[in-house]
């Protein structure tokens, strides 16, 4: 991958187009989806104060989701300076549906076919919804296994939405791009309100779960993507939010706070709507303030060494693997070592699925994820008089420097 000397890029952008702490926290996102599902499955979300904390760490999904926000757009923020060009809509399209349906596919199939309980209730409407990602608009298409894919499902909406938002901004360029945060965090507070409308939906179904919802969390890191792409420093705003010690401490208090009834009650008992504004307004604030330092701190300060090193990027690699398989994992842990659901033996129960799940995200990973992504890439590089489109250059994706290239490991 092209990079852009340091001697060439800004004061404000990193001289590598690989941000790899990026990478460790992904991974710890996804571990924490894991553990709160297994916390739910055991019965550790009741145990008093403790349990509350387990119930919550499903705000790590905020994590996901402002991850998605920050890395789908900065090429539109970068381009909007004049420090490269964003890719075609076909181009974004394939690389997305790449990264996310091969192995998504398998799982589905895999579940619905050997998992017992998904088995007995896979009917053509669970297998159309789940494969086509609309269990959150068809009633009693979320089945066991699959469960945490609503939020895939909200994530592949995202996805759709981001180039109409994109078109919507593509006129505040160069002098005026400084418009286009205000408009974003704008565009969050009117979403914090999608919860307090009337929105008409069938039995079993809740528009809290639809991308509205949760456009606040990916509008989070956009605006992240935006402030990355800045030629000089905002101080000293700039500098609190670079901050890794006070950004996390606010983020700890979003977390701590999300764990009280103002996020909603506990268990799997149905919020409020005032309750769901808190929850994805604590969310919004965790998603940003943990991103925050990762993506705006200077090269020269100190790395963030744990979310760099060796197992963190493991854990990032695998990250998505980690997340589509493991609760087809959990479920079968249960049966296997003669556990009782919802009973306690929570450490244990823990140990077993992440030991289980991360092999099996690694295969995830090695046969399907990399081979997938690398016959995507490849096919850009086939000239285009050869395949009948226009092929995007590697190294025009990466013509924009630091904070606005992708964040695909250097090969």
């Amino acid at each position: 991958m092209t990079t852009i000397p340091r001697t060439a890029a800004p004061r404000s952008v990193r001289s590598r187009t690989f941000l790899p702490a990026l990478e460790g926290m992904r991974g710890m996102a996804a571990l924490g989806v894991l553990l709160t599902h297994v916390a739910f499955q055991t019965g550790a979300v009741n145990t008093p104060i403790l349990g509350r904390v387990w119930g919550r760490f499903d705000m790590t999904v905020a994590v996901f989701f402002a991850l998605s926000g920050f890395l789908l757009w900065r090429p539109h923020a970068a381009a909007a300076r004049g420090l490269g060009s964003a890719p075609t809509v076909g181009y974004y399209l394939r690389h997305r549906a790449a990264r996310i349906l091969p192995a998504y596919w398998v799982v589905v199939c895999v579940v619905l076919v050997l998992l017992p309980g998904a088995a007995r209730t896979a009917g053509p409407q669970v297998w159309v919804s789940n494969l086509a990602l609309l269990q959150v608009f068809i009633p009693l298409t979320l089945t066991d296994g699959l469960t945490q894919m609503w939020s895939l499902s909200v994530e592949v909406a995202f996805y759709l939405v981001l180039p109409l938002l994109a078109l919507t901004l593509v006129r505040l360029r160069g002098p005026v791009a400084r418009m286009r945060v205000p408009i974003l965090l704008t565009t969050a507070l009117l979403g914090l309100g999608w919860n307090l409308l009337p929105v008409p939906t069938p039995e079993g179904i809740h528009a809290d779960n639809w991308l509205p919802g949760y456009l606040p969390w990916f509008l989070a890191g956009m605006v992240l993507a935006e402030l990355g792409c800045y030629s000089v420093r905002l101080s000293p705003w700039w500098k609190i939010a670079a901050n890794q010690r006070v950004m996390w401490s606010v983020a700890l208090l979003a977390f701590a706070l999300s764990a009280t009834d103002l996020a909603g009650p506990a268990g799997l008992t149905r919020a409020e709507p005032w309750q769901y504004v808190f929850k994805v307004g604590f969310g919004t604030i965790i998603g940003f303030t943990l991103l925050a330092p990762l993506v705006l701190r200077e090269p020269a300060t100190r790395a963030h060494r744990w979310l760099e090193s060796p197992v963190a990027a493991m854990f990032g690699r695998w990250s998505y693997g980690i997340f589509i398989w493991h609760l087809a994992v959990l479920s079968i842990v249960f049966p296997v070592f003669g556990i009782v659901p919802f009973h306690g033996d929570f450490g244990y129960v823990l140990v077993l699925t992440i030991a289980i799940t991360l092999p099996v995200a690694a295969a995830s990973y090695a046969l399907i994820e990399d081979p997938v992504r690398r016959w995507a890439r490849a096919r850009d590089q086939v000239p285009s008089s050869r395949r009948g489109s226009a092929a995007i250059p590697t190294a025009t994706i990466a013509a924009s420097a630091g904070n606005c290239t992708s964040n695909d490991p250097p090969k």
